[in-house]
């Protein structure tokens, strides 16, 4: 009988660009594992890295330029995270995304797919950062998310009906805040069996390298404490 599967928790926010290039390098490096026979169930916990945005969100170039003094310097930073995403294999259209949204409710809609399992959560994600890094759609807009939790796979109707109510919005973001107070302040930030281990989009084989090791030594730790 083979091993259960480790955890791996990854603390994220939908509209972090960094977050969907470590997610397609966190999937190059669980399939680099895969073949050395390890077995890993990833959850996605809910950091917002603009917790003070006001709940309908704001225009993406004024709120930008506001935040880094200028839309040429917003720009530079858009064609840095473009370059970055074309080497994972993604495509940003950052002329698309006209909104800095709220991430409350994406963040709910997460944590309502992981109620039906790791693979329905994971789905999920990849939908919400392909809706707004691709498509440039308002995924503040809690109907918008419903039609985004259909096209994963879930039902749009429960969705709308989970997202109308406020189901899951204080674990939300008590857990967010919760983070902040532990220090942390930078996402995409990976753990392993609720070890923090880095932050950072790093390359699949060097993300793969990480987990190996970690594994190991908790083994080991484990091993000892048997």
């Amino acid at each position: 009988m083979g091993r259960a599967p480790s955890r791996i928790d990854v603390v994220s926010d939908a509209i972090c660009p960094w977050c969907w290039v470590g997610k397609r390098n966190l999937d190059g490096a669980l399939a680099l594992l895969a073949e050395e026979g390890e077995r890993f169930e990833v959850h996605w916990r809910p950091f917002q890295l603009n917790p003070d945005l006001p709940r309908e969100g704001v225009a993406r170039d004024a709120y930008r330029a506001a935040k880094f003094g200028s839309l040429e310097r917003s720009r530079e930073l858009d064609a840095q995270v473009a370059a970055a995403g074309r080497a994972a294999g993604l495509e940003f259209r950052h002329a698309l995304m006209t909104r800095t949204p709220n991430t409350v409710d994406a963040h709910r809609l997460i944590r309502f797919a992981g109620e039906h399992g790791p693979a329905a959560q994971d789905a999920v994600v990849e939908a919400l950062f392909t809706a707004y890094f691709r498509q440039g759609r308002d995924i503040g807009d809690r109907a918008v998310l419903a039609e985004i939790a259909g096209e994963a796979g879930l039902s749009a109707l429960d969705a709308a009906n989970v997202l109308a109510s406020d189901w899951g919005e204080a674990e939300v973001v008590q857990e967010d805040v919760g983070f902040r107070r532990l220090g942390l302040s930078g996402v995409p930030t990976f753990a392993l069996s609720g070890h923090v281990l880095f932050s950072g989009a790093m390359p699949s084989e060097q993300m793969a390298d990480v987990f190996r090791r970690a594994l190991a030594i908790l083994r080991e730790k484990a091993h000892a404490a048997a």
